[in-house]
């Protein structure tokens, strides 16, 4: 069975490496985009089996992106991650919930939890939120 393949849509060069790099090491093809809009257009190009998109971004945000990506595949994985913002970091995450992600983590986040949660989700074994 070929690997999964993972979007990354983060706006921050930096954390989006990171979740590259990490996600590689763990066996996942992964492709990223910079915003929402771009995500989407990733997407509809070349579909991943999960997505890992930030909140809080410049253009097309992340609440934005899930509400979309979920109206037009209603059975897409997605991770929702956010730093914060002007509301507080957990009203975002939870915002996230109920616009349809699957799961949420809070940056900065552990990367064996991260990990944990992808593993889950993409086997369907546990499809709960994280604290």
């Amino acid at each position: 069975m070929p690997p999964s393949r993972i979007l990354v849509i983060e706006d921050d060069a930096e954390i989006r490496t990171l979740l590259s790099v990490l996600l590689k090491r763990a066996g996942y093809l992964v492709e990223v985009a910079g915003d929402g809009t771009a995500g989407i257009h990733a997407f509809r190009t070349n579909p991943a089996d999960l997505i890992i998109t930030d909140l809080v971004m410049p253009g097309k945000e992340g609440l934005e992106t899930i509400v979309d990506l979920n109206r037009e595949f209603p059975d897409l994985k997605i991770i929702a991650i956010s730093g914060g913002g002007v509301d507080g970091q957990d009203n975002y995450l939870n915002a996230a919930r109920l616009c349809g992600a699957s799961m949420t983590f809070r940056k900065p986040f552990i990367n064996r939890e991260l990990i944990e949660g992808v593993n889950n989700l993409l086997l369907d074994v546990d499809n709960t939120e994280t604290p």
